[in-house]
């Protein structure tokens, strides 16, 4: 009995080595071979979102690239339904972003493995016709696969946005 209680527990270590050496083998780096270019794309489709040009912007996606977050949903766009949501949106209002800081960082061995860049920033909306503006906070994290974007998450407060449109949020009656 004795020798069976030491036994167990080194067994029980023995088999679990392969896991905890599995898990060790995840690398996350800031440094990799295409985070110039990667950050390069990124950049060209903000720039191009200031600009007005949706045509750039959608030029930056890989032809099945889906796209997260925007209108404040939980449901994903194609590049097509990306393109209509911008031009829309650039036709309304001017986009002016700032405090733009942008990351590249590669993932391996991971559920979210690729390259990335997260981008952190403020889009100052200007309506075209009533010059009013509003700040919206966001953050996206995109991945990109080929020198393009194969996926782009964004993240901002809708409430916000709708506030700013003259939207009143109110408490539900009781």
């Amino acid at each position: 009995m004795k020798i069976l209680k030491i036994i167990m527990p080194l067994v029980l270590v023995i088999m679990l080595i392969p896991a905890i050496s599995k898990a060790q083998e995840q690398v996350v780096t800031l440094e990799f071979q295409n985070a110039a270019k990667a950050l390069e794309v990124v950049q060209k489709y903000t720039k191009a979102l200031q600009a007005g040009d949706v045509a750039t912007m959608n030029a930056q996606f890989a032809p099945n690239a889906m796209i997260y977050g925007l209108g404040g949903g939980l449901d994903s766009l194609t590049v097509a339904q990306h393109k209509e949501y911008y031009t829309n949106s650039t036709n309304l209002f001017k986009h002016t972003l700032s405090q733009e800081l942008y990351l590249p960082v590669k993932v391996t061995n991971n559920w979210n493995e690729g390259e990335w860049v997260l981008s952190w920033g403020i889009n100052t909306l200007q309506d075209k016709k009533t010059g009013k503006t509003i700040r919206v906070p966001y953050h996206t994290a995109g991945v990109i696969v080929n020198g393009k974007i194969a996926r782009l998450h964004y993240w901002y407060d809708m409430s916000n946005v709708m506030r700013g449109q003259g939207f009143e949020i109110k408490p539900p009656s009781k």
